[in-house]
């Protein structure tokens, strides 16, 4: 299965997107899932434990070269989404923090 959120105007490429691509096995966890806005994609998953859910994000950031305003925008819909997953919240599974860049 997968699961593709982009921009959706007409006759455009389909640029700024983000894909979400599961296997058998994650299919039969999958709770369904929203697209928020071209770039993010929220997708719940069941575990094991009894009434525990998983909520995958995820998002195309934007590149340095885009202007601050729009780069704030981004994160700021980013932590809204991030602050409505119930439950406990984790940093990033790889530790950078927002906006670092892989060289940095």
């Amino acid at each position: 299965m997968l699961l593709y959120s982009s921009r959706e105007e007409e006759d455009t490429a389909q640029t700024q997107g983000v894909a979400l691509m599961l296997s058998k096995y994650a299919r039969n966890t999958f709770k369904g899932w929203a697209s928020h806005e071209s770039r993010i994609i929220k997708a719940p998953f069941k575990t094991k434990e009894e009434g525990i859910t998983m909520n995958f994000v995820p998002c195309y950031a934007l590149t340095n070269d885009r202007n601050d305003d729009v780069k704030d925008q981004f994160y700021n819909r980013l932590q809204s989404i991030i602050a409505k997953c119930p439950g406990k919240k984790t940093d990033n599974p790889d530790g950078r923090s927002k906006r670092q860049s892989w060289d940095g």
